[in-house]
């Protein structure tokens, strides 16, 4: 019955999210989850919203929530654009600010749904390699260009660029959107906010999945000058004028307001991260350096397929990735301390082996 779809649907190639199998005792280091639940003050918000009044329309601006967001970051309402999360939020601006006369530009190893997007709506991009050490080359984007993607830090590398190197790339391309993508910015990098106050161009992306343990309820959200909310609002409210439910907002705007939760089970992240990327390291992997909550990383004497095929084995999922410039690596979500140290001895048992 494919004969039925519109012409463009047979071009595309939809982006495959990680596996979410149903495996008894399974240990899931695939999809960058928090391993740690929400604040206890998420589960009270939500809550409170479960009653009668489920049966009304959320609020479509999400003003709550985007007066929350605003407060947090030093913004303006005016400055903020919320979403059904980042992807959502993504696909909007995509949409909003990419179809250009020149393609638009982001690195060839990233989030694989940057193309995804490009097809979608007819974008034309160019990739741009990344530099031997995994990094990007802020140099390589001095090019006429529809525009500029970057996650940061970098998927699946969880390699961070600094505020300076962004602000090259934002000053160097004044009319043109440079998107920041900073699913991962609270585990070790910096925010690239507070620089929208001078660049009209900048827009910023982020989400409540990973750091603030939302990924169920879908939350995401963008900072930007105000001229470019008003696009995403355009976009939003042409598709769907009601993208946050009643629980989204609520939960959402009770994770900001606990901030001590949320650094203290970040700070655990990280220090989770860096002793698993030692205790990697010295079993002879190799480990890009991170600023994420995973860890990108490839054994010089062992393939990466084989290992995940072994990890898997033993109930643990990490992500290995088919692209031929990354297909010795596995991307390794950071999990609890006993989580990392059954992975560990996975490992050490799957090198035993080989």
């Amino acid at each position: 019955m494919n004969r039925l779809w519109s012409p463009c649907i047979h071009e595309l190639v939809p982006y495959v999210p990680g596996e979410q199998p149903k495996i008894p005792n399974l240990i899931k280091l695939n999809t960058n989850e928090n391993p740690y639940g929400p604040s206890p003050s998420v589960l009270t918000a939500l809550n409170g919203e479960v009653g009668s009044g489920l049966r009304l329309y959320p609020d479509p601006d999400a003003s709550k929530l985007k007066q929350a967001i605003a407060s947090y970051y030093h913004v303006s309402p005016s400055e903020v654009f919320v979403g059904n999360g980042s992807d959502e939020v993504l696909a909007h601006a995509f949409h909003a600010f990419f179809i250009q006369d020149q393609p638009i530009l982001f690195p060839d190893i990233t989030y694989s749904f940057y193309p995804v997007y490009c097809r979608l709506y007819g974008i034309t991009f160019t990739t741009v390699a990344l530099d031997r050490d995994m990094g990007i080359r802020v140099n390589d984007y001095q090019r006429p260009c529809g525009g500029i993607v970057f996650a940061n830090p970098n998927a699946p590398t969880g390699i961070p660029l600094s505020l300076s190197e962004i602000e090259t790339v934002v000053r160097t391309h004044p009319d043109r959107v440079v998107l920041i993508d900073e699913a991962y910015v609270d585990f070790g990098a910096k925010t690239a906010i507070p620089l929208v106050k001078t660049y009209p161009n900048l827009l910023i992306v982020q989400t409540f999945s990973k750091s603030r343990s939302l990924a169920g309820l879908r939350v995401g959200f963008a900072v930007g000058h105000a001229s470019l909310i008003e696009g995403l609002e355009r976009v939003k409210n042409s598709f769907n004028s009601y993208p946050l439910d009643k629980l989204a907002i609520a939960g959402a705007v009770a994770a900001l307001e606990d901030e001590d939760y949320f650094q203290e089970k970040r700070a655990l992240v990280m220090r989770t991260r860096d002793l698993l990327a030692r205790q990697l390291e010295a079993m002879g992997f190799l480990v890009c350096p991170s600023a994420t909550n995973f860890l990108f990383v490839r054994h010089p004497d062992h393939n990466a397929a084989s290992l995940a095929s072994a990890l898997r084995e033993c109930a643990i999922l990490v992500r290995h990735f088919r692209q031929p410039e990354i297909e010795n690596y596995l991307r390794i979500s950071i999990g609890t301390e006993a989580e990392c140290a059954s992975l560990q001895a996975a490992l050490v048992a799957a090198l035993d082996a080989a």
